[in-house]
Protein backbone atom coordinates (compact mmCIF):
# COMPACT_ATOMS: atom_id res chain seq x y z
CA UNK A 1 0.00 0.00 0.00
CA UNK A 2 2.69 2.94 1.03
CA UNK A 3 4.83 2.19 -2.53
CA UNK A 4 1.24 2.34 -4.16
CA UNK A 5 0.32 5.82 -2.25
CA UNK A 6 4.35 6.79 -3.20
CA UNK A 7 4.21 5.76 -6.63
CA UNK A 8 0.61 7.76 -6.80
CA UNK A 9 2.10 10.72 -5.30
CA UNK A 10 5.00 10.83 -7.77
CA UNK A 11 3.20 10.72 -10.30
CA UNK A 12 0.91 13.69 -9.05
CA UNK A 13 3.92 15.40 -8.56
CA UNK A 14 5.13 14.41 -12.41
CA UNK A 15 2.00 16.02 -14.43
CA UNK A 16 2.27 18.94 -12.19
CA UNK A 17 5.73 19.23 -13.29
CA UNK A 18 5.03 18.30 -16.77
CA UNK A 19 1.90 20.84 -16.93
CA UNK A 20 4.38 23.36 -15.47
CA UNK A 21 7.03 22.85 -18.13
CA UNK A 22 4.19 23.32 -20.96
CA UNK A 23 3.52 26.19 -20.20
CA UNK A 24 4.52 29.19 -22.64
CA UNK A 25 6.99 31.82 -21.41
CA UNK A 26 6.22 34.91 -22.91
CA UNK A 27 8.47 38.09 -22.15
CA UNK A 28 5.82 41.12 -21.20
CA UNK A 29 7.69 44.35 -22.19
CA UNK A 30 6.42 47.17 -19.77
CA UNK A 31 8.09 50.84 -19.75
CA UNK A 32 10.83 51.00 -17.89
CA UNK A 33 10.41 53.94 -16.02
CA UNK A 34 7.12 54.95 -13.54
CA UNK A 35 3.53 55.91 -15.33
CA UNK A 36 1.27 55.36 -11.89
CA UNK A 37 -1.36 54.24 -11.57
CA UNK A 38 -0.48 51.56 -14.48
CA UNK A 39 2.46 50.02 -13.84
CA UNK A 40 5.54 51.50 -10.78
CA UNK A 41 8.24 49.62 -8.80
CA UNK A 42 7.23 49.33 -5.35
CA UNK A 43 10.30 49.42 -2.39
CA UNK A 44 11.37 45.76 -3.40
CA UNK A 45 11.79 46.72 -7.40
CA UNK A 46 8.62 44.32 -8.04
CA UNK A 47 6.28 45.79 -10.35
CA UNK A 48 2.38 46.67 -9.37
CA UNK A 49 -0.14 48.67 -10.72
CA UNK A 50 -3.41 48.37 -12.49
CA UNK A 51 -1.91 47.37 -16.16
CA UNK A 52 0.07 44.55 -14.19
CA UNK A 53 -2.96 43.07 -12.64
CA UNK A 54 -3.89 42.85 -16.10
CA UNK A 55 -1.27 41.16 -17.14
CA UNK A 56 -1.57 38.46 -14.47
CA UNK A 57 -5.20 38.46 -14.99
CA UNK A 58 -4.61 37.84 -18.72
CA UNK A 59 -1.58 35.57 -18.61
CA UNK A 60 -3.73 32.94 -15.89
CA UNK A 61 -6.69 32.91 -18.11
CA UNK A 62 -4.57 32.33 -21.56
CA UNK A 63 -2.22 29.85 -19.60
CA UNK A 64 0.87 31.82 -20.47
CA UNK A 65 4.18 31.77 -17.83
CA UNK A 66 4.04 35.78 -18.38
CA UNK A 67 7.57 37.06 -17.18
CA UNK A 68 7.76 41.32 -16.87
CA UNK A 69 10.59 42.59 -18.98
CA UNK A 70 11.23 46.75 -18.35
CA UNK A 71 12.25 48.65 -21.49
CA UNK A 72 13.13 52.09 -22.58
CA UNK A 73 9.73 53.27 -24.11
CA UNK A 74 11.17 54.95 -26.93
CA UNK A 75 12.60 50.96 -27.56
CA UNK A 76 9.72 49.36 -26.90
CA UNK A 77 8.57 47.95 -30.40
CA UNK A 78 12.33 47.59 -31.76
CA UNK A 79 12.69 44.95 -28.59
CA UNK A 80 9.03 43.67 -29.59
CA UNK A 81 10.45 42.98 -33.29
CA UNK A 82 13.49 41.88 -32.59
CA UNK A 83 12.00 39.41 -30.23
CA UNK A 84 13.30 40.74 -26.96
CA UNK A 85 9.90 40.29 -26.07
CA UNK A 86 7.08 38.94 -26.95
CA UNK A 87 4.08 41.48 -25.86
CA UNK A 88 4.09 44.80 -24.99
CA UNK A 89 1.49 45.42 -21.94
CA UNK A 90 2.60 49.17 -21.52
CA UNK A 91 -0.58 51.54 -22.40
CA UNK A 92 0.18 51.34 -26.15
CA UNK A 93 -2.81 53.12 -27.94
CA UNK A 94 -3.77 51.33 -31.08
CA UNK A 95 -3.17 53.89 -33.92
CA UNK A 96 -2.86 53.53 -37.80
CA UNK A 97 1.13 54.41 -37.72
CA UNK A 98 1.96 51.70 -35.35
CA UNK A 99 -0.18 48.99 -36.53
CA UNK A 100 2.40 49.75 -40.16
CA UNK A 101 4.83 47.88 -37.97
CA UNK A 102 3.06 46.05 -35.35
CA UNK A 103 0.27 44.28 -34.53
CA UNK A 104 -2.61 44.49 -31.59
CA UNK A 105 -5.02 42.67 -29.31
CA UNK A 106 -8.87 44.37 -29.14
CA UNK A 107 -8.83 47.36 -26.61
CA UNK A 108 -8.34 46.23 -23.02
CA UNK A 109 -9.32 50.35 -21.76
CA UNK A 110 -9.68 53.64 -23.22
CA UNK A 111 -9.25 57.55 -21.62
CA UNK A 112 -9.33 60.49 -22.69
CA UNK A 113 -6.19 62.69 -23.36
CA UNK A 114 -5.52 65.69 -21.33
CA UNK A 115 -3.88 68.79 -20.91
CA UNK A 116 -2.35 70.23 -16.77
CA UNK A 117 -0.96 73.66 -16.34
CA UNK A 118 -0.19 75.63 -13.27
CA UNK A 119 -2.58 76.87 -11.08
CA UNK A 120 -4.48 80.06 -11.79
CA UNK A 121 -2.58 79.88 -15.38
CA UNK A 122 -5.40 80.97 -18.31
CA UNK A 123 -4.42 77.87 -20.56
CA UNK A 124 -7.12 75.55 -22.26
CA UNK A 125 -6.52 72.67 -24.30
CA UNK A 126 -6.91 73.93 -27.25
CA UNK A 127 -4.85 75.38 -30.26
CA UNK A 128 -5.89 78.84 -29.49
CA UNK A 129 -5.40 78.68 -25.87
CA UNK A 130 -2.39 77.34 -25.96
CA UNK A 131 -0.42 79.66 -28.63
CA UNK A 132 2.14 81.12 -27.46
CA UNK A 133 3.06 78.57 -24.77
CA UNK A 134 5.49 75.64 -24.28
CA UNK A 135 3.50 72.48 -24.16
CA UNK A 136 5.49 68.80 -23.10
CA UNK A 137 4.62 65.41 -23.83
CA UNK A 138 6.54 62.43 -24.13
CA UNK A 139 8.79 60.99 -27.45
CA UNK A 140 7.25 57.84 -29.03
CA UNK A 141 3.35 58.30 -28.03
CA UNK A 142 0.19 59.57 -29.58
CA UNK A 143 0.73 62.33 -27.55
CA UNK A 144 3.95 63.84 -29.19
CA UNK A 145 2.23 63.03 -32.65
CA UNK A 146 -1.42 64.63 -31.49
CA UNK A 147 0.53 67.94 -30.51
CA UNK A 148 2.62 68.16 -33.36
CA UNK A 149 -0.32 67.59 -35.16
CA UNK A 150 -2.81 69.89 -33.69
CA UNK A 151 -0.69 72.36 -31.21
CA UNK A 152 3.14 73.06 -33.07
CA UNK A 153 1.00 74.95 -36.29
CA UNK A 154 -0.59 76.96 -34.22
CA UNK A 155 2.76 78.45 -32.72
CA UNK A 156 2.91 76.18 -29.48
CA UNK A 157 6.68 75.17 -28.29
CA UNK A 158 6.59 71.36 -28.30
CA UNK A 159 9.42 69.88 -25.63
CA UNK A 160 9.86 66.80 -25.96
CA UNK A 161 10.60 64.15 -22.87
CA UNK A 162 12.18 60.58 -22.55
CA UNK A 163 9.39 59.95 -19.56
CA UNK A 164 6.02 61.02 -18.86
CA UNK A 165 8.17 61.95 -14.86
CA UNK A 166 10.55 64.24 -16.23
CA UNK A 167 8.21 66.49 -18.24
CA UNK A 168 5.50 66.55 -14.83
CA UNK A 169 8.60 67.95 -12.99
CA UNK A 170 9.46 70.69 -15.58
CA UNK A 171 5.77 71.80 -14.83
CA UNK A 172 5.72 71.58 -11.19
CA UNK A 173 9.51 73.60 -11.88
CA UNK A 174 7.93 76.29 -14.44
CA UNK A 175 10.20 75.39 -16.72
CA UNK A 176 6.53 74.30 -19.12
CA UNK A 177 2.86 75.89 -19.43
CA UNK A 178 1.52 72.93 -19.82
CA UNK A 179 1.71 68.94 -20.21
CA UNK A 180 -0.41 66.45 -22.47
CA UNK A 181 -0.76 62.95 -21.46
CA UNK A 182 -3.31 60.18 -20.59
CA UNK A 183 -6.01 61.79 -18.73
CA UNK A 184 -5.43 59.07 -15.45
CA UNK A 185 -1.52 59.39 -15.69
CA UNK A 186 -2.00 63.21 -15.42
CA UNK A 187 -4.66 62.70 -12.63
CA UNK A 188 -2.29 60.58 -10.53
CA UNK A 189 0.08 63.77 -10.87
CA UNK A 190 -2.24 65.58 -9.36
CA UNK A 191 -3.27 63.64 -6.48
CA UNK A 192 0.78 63.47 -5.48
CA UNK A 193 1.86 66.22 -3.07
CA UNK A 194 3.99 67.97 -5.80
CA UNK A 195 1.22 67.65 -7.90
CA UNK A 196 -1.51 69.45 -5.45
CA UNK A 197 0.93 72.46 -4.53
CA UNK A 198 1.36 73.69 -8.36
CA UNK A 199 -0.91 72.13 -10.73
CA UNK A 200 -4.20 71.47 -11.95
CA UNK A 201 -6.30 69.83 -14.92
CA UNK A 202 -6.81 72.08 -17.95
CA UNK A 203 -9.55 69.79 -19.77
CA UNK A 204 -9.55 66.95 -22.67
CA UNK A 205 -8.33 67.50 -25.81
CA UNK A 206 -10.74 67.43 -29.21
CA UNK A 207 -10.49 63.61 -29.75
CA UNK A 208 -8.59 62.54 -32.54
CA UNK A 209 -9.26 58.66 -33.33
CA UNK A 210 -6.43 59.11 -36.66
CA UNK A 211 -4.19 59.61 -34.15
CA UNK A 212 -4.45 58.99 -30.40
CA UNK A 213 -6.45 55.63 -31.60
CA UNK A 214 -9.41 53.87 -30.35
CA UNK A 215 -7.93 52.66 -27.21
CA UNK A 216 -5.06 50.82 -25.99
CA UNK A 217 -4.22 47.06 -26.88
CA UNK A 218 -1.86 44.33 -26.17
CA UNK A 219 1.38 44.65 -28.83
CA UNK A 220 1.88 41.63 -30.72
CA UNK A 221 4.61 40.92 -33.28
CA UNK A 222 2.47 40.97 -36.52
CA UNK A 223 1.33 37.22 -38.01
CA UNK A 224 1.09 35.79 -34.50
CA UNK A 225 -2.31 35.10 -34.88
CA UNK A 226 -2.37 32.26 -32.24
CA UNK A 227 -1.09 34.39 -29.40
CA UNK A 228 -3.06 37.24 -30.53
CA UNK A 229 -6.04 34.66 -30.41
CA UNK A 230 -5.01 33.50 -26.72
CA UNK A 231 -4.90 37.12 -25.78
CA UNK A 232 -8.48 38.16 -27.04
CA UNK A 233 -9.92 35.23 -26.16
CA UNK A 234 -8.44 35.72 -22.42
CA UNK A 235 -9.59 39.97 -22.50
CA UNK A 236 -13.17 38.70 -23.49
CA UNK A 237 -13.47 36.10 -20.26
CA UNK A 238 -11.67 38.69 -17.72
CA UNK A 239 -14.53 41.14 -19.03
CA UNK A 240 -17.09 39.28 -18.25
CA UNK A 241 -16.33 36.86 -15.48
CA UNK A 242 -15.80 39.98 -13.33
CA UNK A 243 -11.99 39.66 -13.15
CA UNK A 244 -11.38 42.74 -14.45
CA UNK A 245 -14.20 44.71 -12.76
CA UNK A 246 -13.01 43.62 -9.54
CA UNK A 247 -9.69 44.83 -9.63
CA UNK A 248 -10.18 47.95 -11.64
CA UNK A 249 -12.20 49.01 -8.52
CA UNK A 250 -8.76 48.86 -6.63
CA UNK A 251 -7.72 52.05 -8.73
CA UNK A 252 -10.87 53.69 -10.47
CA UNK A 253 -14.01 54.42 -9.63
CA UNK A 254 -15.20 54.45 -13.35
CA UNK A 255 -15.49 52.20 -16.44
CA UNK A 256 -11.69 52.61 -17.68
CA UNK A 257 -12.78 50.22 -20.56
CA UNK A 258 -14.83 53.19 -22.06
CA UNK A 259 -16.67 53.64 -24.81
Amino acid sequence: MKKTLKLLALAAALSITGAAASAETVKVGIAAEPYPPFTSPDANGDWEGWEIEFMKAICAEAKLDCVVTPVAWDGIIPALNAKKIDLIVGSMSITEERLKTIDFSDKYYNTPTGIIGAKGEDIKPTPEGLAGKTLGVQVSTVHQAYATKHFAPAGVEIKEYQTQDEANQDLAAGRLDAVQADAIALDAFLESDQGKACCEYKGDVAQDVQVLGPGVGVGLRQGETELKDKINAAIKAIRENGTYEAFSKKYFDFDIYGG
